[in-house]
């Protein structure tokens, strides 16, 4: 339901009256609402206007607060509660700000995974909740088979999902669904034509990284959560792949994004392509010593920051031509900040993710929305995407990842 006036009024007040740390640590005190209470609102958080924030004049390093702030604002806009299942509640996310339709599978899922993310940098019930309401609602309007979606790369970014929540929760109903969708992928996309990886569709026109990388990921979490050394030795073969087939550019660091059926690369980097391969990297790295995966990763990392941005080493490029790349960022996020924790390299990397951050943030319109064009306000009139606007928010929690 919608904040009355004079709530709206309060807050408007209380920013004006107070800098962004007062008012962050006034979010932070906050009591904590009930599932019941969830249902009743139907967001999960704040009501769905949040019209206390404000553009910053200057674009200064998101505080931790801040970051889960731009979270809740996120949930309010577009997190659903629509009833029970079995002892817990399912959740969707509007598909945009208009909240009438509910969002697609693929995009879903990943911001699905900026609300885990969240887990892991404020490990609370709610942000728990949160996640496994929303895998709720993905089982509950999907199934816990993906088999009918043709696109590979979609069902990897929904296992993802069931493994992460698995290991936040200890699900073994997660965990399971994990598996059954990578084996189904497996089992159907994996062939030697152009000597192996995995195809993007069932039509098995292409080989793109946006399929093999995820499931790379997938693969040895799951490898993780069970000690099954298939999943861990699929994982290697299909970055081994990727490696040897040209996708991988060993000499600048450039993670090709596909080929063709007859060979031909189509398709140059993009920020989740060069992040799910980062991520890949990281997770092979502590498992083999040969080849050498964290200098992979670094070399990816190299790259992106070299190449993926407006100018060397600074804001990432929009990437908002069409509808699935406009939360693009939102993937190089996760990985490149998770990749930055486990190695330790925050004196490398970390000045150039906190800029990222603070621009995100410093674009954001008076609800607190960021979409995916970091140098120009957010509009306040426009009907903003659920996609296009969890960039900035994964940006700013995964920071807090190494910070």
């Amino acid at each position: 339901m919608k904040k009355s006036n004079n709530t709206t009024n309060y807050y408007k007040t209380l920013l004006l009256l107070f800098p962004t740390l007062l008012f962050s640590m006034f979010l932070t005190n906050c009591t904590k609402k009930s599932p019941s209470d969830d249902l009743a609102v139907g967001s999960g958080g704040l009501p769905l206007k949040s019209n206390a924030l404000k553009t910053m004049a200057v674009a200064a390093v998101p505080s931790k607060s801040d970051a889960l702030l731009a979270l809740q604002v996120y949930n309010d806009n577009y997190f659903h509660t629509y009833g029970t299942y079995g002892t817990s509640y399912k959740s969707y996310y509007y598909n945009n700000t208009s909240r009438t339709t509910r969002a697609g599978f693929w995009t879903r899922a990943e911001c699905i995974e900026t609300q885990i993310d969240a887990y892991y940098v404020n490990p609370t019930n709610d942000n728990k909740n949160k996640a496994v309401y929303l895998y709720n609602g993905l089982r509950d309007e999907f199934g816990v088979l993906w088999d009918e979606n043709n696109f590979n790369d979609d069902v990897i970014w929904g296992a993802l999902v069931c493994v992460r929540i698995f290991q936040i929760t200890g699900d073994q109903a997660a965990l399971t669904m994990a598996k059954n969708n990578f084996n189904m992928v497996w089992n159907r996309a994996w062939s030697t034509d152009l000597g192996g990886g995995l195809w993007w569709t069932t039509a098995n026109s292409s080989k793109n990284v946006c399929v093999n990388a995820p499931a790379v990921i997938c693969a040895l979490k799951i490898f993780n959560a069970t000690g099954d050394v298939t999943y861990r030795n699929k994982g290697k073969q299909i970055m081994d792949w990727m490696v040897s087939s040209r996708l991988y550019n060993a000499s600048t660091g450039e993670v090709r994004g596909a080929m063709n059926a007859a060979g031909a690369i189509t398709e140059g980097a993009l920020s989740y392509t060069q992040g799910t391969f980062i991520g890949a990297c990281n997770e092979l790295r502590t498992r083999y010593s040969s080849p050498d995966y964290l200098a992979m990763g670094t070399k990816a990392m190299d790259y992106a920051r070299t190449n993926l941005c407006k100018t060397v080493g600074g804001i990432l490029k929009d990437e908002n031509g069409i509808a699935d790349t406009k939360g693009m960022k939102s993937i190089f996020a996760r990985w490149a900040c998770v990749f930055v924790h486990d190695t330790g390299t925050e004196a490398n990397y970390g000045s150039w993710l906190d800029l990222n951050a603070a621009q995100a943030w410093s674009i954001r319109n008076s609800n607190g929305l960021m979409w995916a064009v970091w140098t120009t306000r957010t509009s306040d009139s426009q009907t903003l995407n659920h996609w296009e606007t969890n960039g900035g928010v994964s940006m700013m929690i995964n920071l807090y990842r190494f910070r």
